[in-house]
């Protein structure tokens, strides 16, 4: 049985980037960026105003005040998106606004609430304040040089980065290609959500939860049709998956019980098993696999085991194909407000409740097949065995959201 590490480890080194493909920059939020981005622009372009006001020398008002208010000539008016056609001269100003280029000879802007039009001339300003040298001017390039990167290799496209590429003119981007991951669960016992339920039969409810981990972490699963305890039916169903995916996600059927045939199935179909059973709790019954140049994961039946086997093994994997660069799951820095003990020999991955203090508490009982505590978990608390953790240790919360 392999620790954690090792599973994710020889998971990881078996994967490669899928090819990666050019797509808008409106439809790239949250993808991975298959190349580097350079700059073809300074941001700013200009030397700009940083507000509405008036541009001029800051020599000419050094000593205005709100008593002594200095007179400066407009010599214009300078809009966004317009260029003053002109030199500002000693004692000239030029009417300006947010983002309007910064008007040859000024080195200032003073604020429009320090100004007044002079009551005895409309072409004339009075400033009552002084400036110093480029006081509310933005430079040239001072954000974003040309050449500089705007992205490298394998970088998570969030909001900020997508803003960025946008205001460098960038229309289009190359990303790694979304995995598609075909869901299976298998189980007699099974039925589909609306039908009746017989004696000893549930509703099949994993195939739900892991699409939305999956979808969120930029992979794209589908449901197939639920799968009986049969051989000839699982071996049928895992080829119908591989032909539409590029990873099958099972649930169900990879323990050692007589009626637990997805690991033969498979291998019928030519696949080769590369781990089996993971040092975790829950989700020791765990199995990956390729077939050709697809991947299988075989998670546990129980729902919790099933969401905290894709969390912990599948998501960095997803990562991974995608192209990133950093594949970890997101964590969140947390205070124990009561003890976390796990006495086994194997790491328990703790589902727990975040609040907005930073106080980390059970989530409610942990057993593999509770989904009520899983519903009201913000996380994963990794817990090594044979340990007890007492109130008020600090913790890392893994993530999936």
């Amino acid at each position: 049985m392999l620790s954690v590490e090792e599973a994710q480890q020889r998971i990881l080194g078996a994967l490669q980037p899928l090819d990666a493909e050019l797509v808008p920059l409106a439809e790239a939020a949250g993808r991975v960026l298959g190349e580097r981005v350079l700059a073809a622009v300074d941001l700013p372009a200009f030397d700009n105003s940083a507000m509405d006001g008036y541009a001029l020398r800051a020599a000419d008002v050094a000593g205005a005040g709100a008593d002594g208010p200095v007179r400066v000539k407009l010599s214009g008016r300078s809009a966004a998106g317009e260029v003053f056609r002109g030199r500002i001269e000693a004692g000239q100003c030029v009417r300006v606004f947010t983002g309007s280029v910064l008007p040859d000879g000024a080195d200032a802007v003073v604020m429009q609430e320090d100004t007044a039009v002079d009551p005895g001339d409309a072409e004339a300003i009075l400033v009552r304040d002084a400036v110093k040298p480029w006081e509310n001017v933005r430079f040239r390039g001072e954000d974003v040089k040309h050449g500089a990167t705007l992205g490298e290799t394998g970088a998570r496209l969030g909001v900020g980065r997508v803003s960025l590429l946008a205001a460098a003119g960038v229309r289009e981007v190359r990303v790694g290609r979304r995995p598609r991951v075909a869901l299976l669960a298998t189980g007699s016992e099974l039925r589909e959500a609306g039908q009746p339920l017989g004696p000893g039969q549930i509703y099949e409810s994993n195939r739900a939860g892991l699409a939305a981990l999956i979808r969120r972490h930029g992979g794209l699963p589908e449901a197939f049709p639920l799968v009986p305890d049969d051989l000839a039916a699982t071996r049928t169903a895992l080829e119908r998956a591989f032909t539409a995916s590029d990873v099958v996600l099972t649930s169900g059927g990879v323990s050692v019980g007589e009626l637990d045939f997805v690991k033969a199935a498979f291998e019928q179909l030519g696949g080769r098993i590369e781990l089996w059973r993971v040092a975790m709790k829950p989700g020791k019954p765990f199995v990956f696999g390729r077939w050709r140049e697809k991947f299988i994961f075989g998670l546990p039946g129980n729902p919790v085991s099933a969401l905290v086997t894709c969390c912990v093994l599948v998501l960095p994997a997803l990562a991974r194909l995608q192209g990133a660069a950093d594949v970890a799951l997101p964590g969140s820095a947390g205070v124990l407000a009561e003890p976390l003990v796990n006495r086994g020999d194997r790491r328990h991955f703790v589902r727990v409740r975040l609040d907005a203090e930073g106080q980390v508490s059970l989530a409610g009982r942990q057993g593999s097949h509770l989904l009520g505590a899983m519903a009201e978990a913000d996380g994963l608390v990794d817990v090594p065995p044979a340990t007890v953790w007492e109130t008020g240790r600090s913790v890392r919360v893994l993530r999936w959201e």
